[in-house]
């Protein structure tokens, strides 16, 4: 715990943590990416708190329904679970592109409620994503910013550092954690 509150480790869902085959409805379709969950045990136990932020756009764009959204969200949670691995908290923005809502990233709502709702210190916590607009809604609240590299996404200057999975992303983060120890 920081002066100013808790560390977090912020997480996009899909393409970040679980593959991504667009527009998620099926639950049976969550599949966790290779070493994100030994590395996400890796960060609970050095004192981060896991937080899911995530854009869901499929939902105000009525390609899913929120019953499947909470269907996959579950499963997500148990998959997780059965590899030993609690997240403190999940938030979602249901919202369309064209909304303008505030909670959809690259907009910092999300992360601004997460921050509000668990004594979160921004300044002092990790935004992992895989897009452009990932990276901008950690940057704009002052967190450490992790790109996950992927063929079709965000340019990598934009983020603090840049990996290309889950091993090197837990390197790149427990050395943040060694280095504000």
């Amino acid at each position: 715990m920081t002066a100013k509150g808790r560390r977090a480790v912020l997480l996009d869902r899909d393409g970040t943590v679980i593959a991504d085959p667009g527009y998620l409805s099926d639950p049976e379709q969550v599949e966790l990416l290779p070493h994100a969950a030994d590395a996400l045990a890796a960060f609970a136990h050095h004192g981060y708190l896991l937080i899911v932020v995530s854009n869901q756009s499929g939902v105000g764009r009525g390609l899913i329904t929120p019953q499947q959204a909470r269907e996959v969200h579950d499963r997500f949670v148990a998959v997780l679970a059965q590899a030993g691995v609690a997240l403190d908290a999940s938030y979602y923005c249901p919202h369309a592109p064209d909304a303008g809502c505030s909670c959809r990233k690259p907009q910092p709502g999300l992360l601004l409620d997460a921050a509000r709702g668990h004594a979160i210190d921004l300044q002092h916590s990790i935004m992992i994503g895989n897009s452009a607009t990932d990276i901008d809604a950690g940057r704009a609240v002052g967190a450490f910013t992790i790109l996950v590299r992927s063929d079709e996404n965000a340019e990598p200057q934009a983020a603090d550092a840049v990996a290309g999975g889950w091993e090197e992303i837990r390197g790149i983060v427990l050395g943040q954690t060694l280095d504000h120890a």
